[in-house]
C-alpha cells in the first residue's frame, strides 16, 4: 500500500505545529510550513532549527540526520503554498472563528482531494468542517506535547468525515510511529474529556478549601501512581488553556463537573496561568521555569503534640490488615494482630510470614529484619486483649454496621486516651466515631492497597476529632515511612473523591458508543501517562467495590454528573465484576 500524504502542509508553526511538522518530516515527507507573517516565518524555521539541534544533542538524531530532515522542510508565510499538499494540518491558536475562516480559505485554495485536519484540543471540528464544502475530507488530528516524545494521536471523525480519510491520516499517525485512536468530535475528545473534568473537580476541592494544593498533588500521586499531581498540572497546562477546554465541554455537554471552577477564571483574570506566567496554583523561580518557589505561609499556631504510641492493636484478618501489621512491625513496633478467631489470627500471621519472606528474596529485607517484625507481631482472636495498646487501627470489613458494632466493643475495651482508627475507604469516619462515647478519639487513617508498597495514608479528621489525635497519626505516619495527607470527613476523602468520577465519566463514554475500551485505555496512558487505562484500573479494583464508592459520592454530593454510569450497574448485576470473577470490562478467563 502506498503511503499516504507525501506531502504535508503545516499552518501554525508555534510549538506544536513546529513538533509535528519536525515529526512528519521524519518520516520522509515533504513539509510545507505556513505562518502568518515573514517575521513569523523566520522564527518559525528558528525554532525548528533549534529543536533539531537538541534533538542531536540530546542523541535522539545524528547530524545527518537532522540536515536530510531539514532539507525536506520549507516555511514561509503564503498559504498558497499549503495547495500543494495532500494533507494540511492546522496548528493556530484555540479561536474558533479563527479557524474556521483559515478553512474556509484552505477550501477555496486547496484542491478538491486534499484533506484538511485541525488540531483543536476542545472546539467543534463539526463546526470547523462547515465552513469548507468539503466536510466528508474534514476531520481532527490531536497530536499531545511535546511529539517528540508523546505516542498518543487522536483521530477525530464528524458525522460527515469519510472512513477513508480517516484510516489515511490513522496510516500517517502510525507511519510516524504513532498510535492512533479513534474518536467521535465532541468536545476534549477522549483524553482531555476525563483528564480536565478531573483536573476541575481538584481545582474545586483546593477552593473549597478541603485539603492544601500539596496534599491534594501528593495524594494523587502516590494514592494513583500519577506523573503529576492535578494542581501542579494545570499549571504545566496554563490555567488559561485549561479553562478554555473546560468552557467548551460545559458548552456542549451542561454538566455542572465540566462548568470551570470559579477559582480557574479567578487566576485567569489575575493573570496566574501557570509555569508561564510564573504563578498559578504554585509559584515559579520565573516565567516559563518549571521550579516551584516555597512561599511563606501565614502564620500558624503549633500543632499539638500527638499521645505516645508505644503499642499498636490491628482488627482484622484480611489484605489490608495484614498489610497494616507489616507496616507498623518494620518500624519497630509491637503489633497485636486481632481477628474474630484464634485460627483467622494465626493464618494472618502466616501471610504476614510469607510476604516478609518474599521481601528478603527479593533483597528488599535482611532476614535479621525479618525476624524481629515477626517476634513484634502477636496473634489473638480476643478483641479484650487490646485493653492497653495505645492506638486502635480497624481494618475489617467494609461494611458499616460491622465497623459501628467494632467500635461499640472497643469502646468498652480499650483504655481510657487511646486513639481508634478506622481505615475506611468511603464510609464516614464519624459514624465510626459516634459509636463510642469517645469521638474525640476517633480519627480515619485511610492506607493503600498493598499496605507496604504504597506510601499514602489519608488523614481523616471529623467535626469532633481532637487535635492532638490527628497530631498522634500524623506523627506515627511519619514513623512508619508514610505519606500521610490531611483532609475532612466527607465522602471518598481526596483520593476517592477525584479518581471515581474519572472512572465513572469512563464508562459513560464507553456507554455511549463514543470510543472502545482499548482505544479510551490506550489514550489515558499515552496521552496522560497514567500507569493503568480506566478499564484496566476498573477490573483490577472490581466493579462491585466502583460501584458502590460511586453511589456514596452521589449520595453525599447530590450531584446528578456523579450517579454511576447504567453499564457499571449492569456489569455487577450480571456479575461480571472484574479480575476477580474473570470477566469485567474486558474477559480476563481467555487470557
Amino acid at each position: 500500500m502506498e503511503r499516504p500524504f507525501p506531502t504535508v502542509a503545516v499552518v501554525g508553526l508555534g510549538t506544536m505545529g513546529a513538533g509535528v511538522a519536525v515529526a512528519v518530516a521524519r518520516s520522509g515527507r515533504r513539509v510545507i510550513g505556513v505562518e502568518a507573517g515573514p517575521t513569523q516565518a523566520v522564527r518559525a524555521l528558528a525554532r525548528i532549527e533549534a529543536s533539531t539541534a537538541r534533538a542531536v544533542a540530546r542523541e535522539r538524531l545524528t547530524a545527518e540526520e537532522r540536515t536530510a530532515l531539514l532539507a525536506l522542510i520549507e516555511v514561509g508565510d503564503d498559504l498558497a503554498a499549503a495547495a500543494q499538499a495532500d494533507l494540511v494540518i492546522e496548528e493556530v491558536p484555540e479561536d474558533l472563528e479563527l479557524k474556521r475562516g483559515l478553512f474556509a480559505e484552505l477550501d477555496r485554495i486547496c484542491p478538491p482531494e486534499t484533506v484538511l485536519a485541525t488540531g483543536t484540543t476542545a472546539l467543534s471540528v463539526t463546526r470547523i468542517a462547515a465552513a469548507t464544502a468539503r466536510p466528508e475530507r474534514v476531520l481532527g488530528v490531536h497530536f499531545f506535547n511535546p511529539v517528540h516524545s508523546m505516542k498518543l494521536v487522536e483521530v477525530v471523525r464528524t458525522v460527515l468525515t469519510s472512513p477513508q480519510a480517516a484510516e489515511q491520516v490513522a496510516e500517517l499517525a502510525r507511519d510516524l510511529g504513532k498510535e492512533p485512536v479513534a474518536a467521535g468530535d465532541r468536545a476534549g475528545f477522549i483524553a482531555n474529556g476525563l483528564l480536565f473534568a478531573y483536573l476541575n473537580q481538584a481545582a474545586a476541592m483546593f477552593e473549597s478549601r478541603y485539603a492544601t494544593r500539596e496534599d491534594i498533588d501528593a495524594a494523587m500521586r502516590l494514592g494513583c501512581g500519577l506523573p503529576m499531581g492535578p494542581l501542579a498540572l494545570l499549571d504545566l497546562i496554563g490555567v488559561d488553556t485549561a479553562r478554555t477546554v473546560l468552557e467548551a465541554m460545559y458548552e456542549q455537554s451542561k454538566d455542572r463537573l465540566h462548568a470551570p471552577a470559579p477559582i480557574l477564571g479567578q487566576l485567569v483574570a489575575a493573570g496566574l496561568l501557570g509555569r508561564k506566567s510564573g504563578r498559578g496554583f504554585y509559584a515559579y523561580e520565573a516565567p516559563g521555569s518549571s521550579t516551584p518557589v516555597a512561599e511563606e505561609a501565614a502564620a500558624a499556631e503549633a500543632r499539638p503534640v500527638g499521645r505516645e504510641v508505644r503499642s499498636v492493636g490491628v482488627c482484622g484478618s484480611g489484605t489490608m490488615a495484614t498489610g497494616i501489621v507489616e507496616v507498623l512491625a518494620k518500624a519497630g513496633l509491637p503489633v497485636l494482630l486481632a481477628a474474630r478467631s484464634p485460627e483467622k489470627a494465626e493464618r494472618a500471621k502466616d501471610r504476614l510470614a510469607k510476604s516478609l519472606e518474599r521481601s528478603v528474596a527479593k533483597g528488599r529485607l535482611t532476614e535479621q529484619a525479618r525476624d524481629a517484625a515477626l517476634a513484634l507481631v502477636a496473634p489473638t482472636g480476643d478483641y479484650r486483649d487490646l485493653a492497653d495498646v495505645d492506638l486502635v487501627v480497624e481494618a475489617v470489613a467494609e461494611d458499616l454496621a460491622v465497623k459501628r458494632e467494632l467500635f461499640t466493643a472497643l469502646d468498652g475495651i480499650v483504655k481510657p486516651g487511646a486513639v481508634l482508627a478506622t481505615t475506611t475507604s468511603s464510609l464516614p469516619v464519624i459514624s465510626c466515631a459516634t459509636a463510642t462515647s469517645r469521638p474525640q478519639d476517633v480519627v480515619g487513617m485511610h492506607f493503600f492497597n498493598p499496605a507496604p508498597a504504597m506510601k499514602l495514608v489519608e488523614v481523616v479528621s471529623t467535626v469532633l476529632t481532637a487535635e492532638d489525635v490527628t497530631a498522634t497519626v500524623l506523627e506515627l505516619c511519619a514513623k512508619v515511612r508514610k505519606h500521610p495527607v490531611e483532609c475532612g470527613d466527607r465522602a471518598g476523602f481526596i483520593v476517592n473523591a477525584l479518581l471515581f468520577p474519572y472512572l465513572n465519566d469512563a464508562v459513560r463514554m464507553l456507554e455511549e458508543h463514543y470510543a472502545t475500551v482499548d482505544d479510551i485505555d490506550t489514550a489515558m496512558k499515552l496521552g496522560c501517562g497514567y500507569p493503568m487505562g480506566p478499564f484496566e484500573l476498573l477490573d483490577v479494583v472490581g466493579l462491585d467495590v466502583s460501584l458502590t464508592i460511586e453511589k456514596v459520592l452521589h449520595q453525599e454530593f447530590r450531584e446528578p454528573g456523579l450517579a454511576a454510569a447504567p453499564l457499571l450497574e449492569h456489569l455487577v448485576a450480571a456479575g461480571c465484576l472484574g479480575r476477580k470473577t474473570g470477566r469485567g470490562f474486558r474477559d480476563h478467563a481467555r487470557r
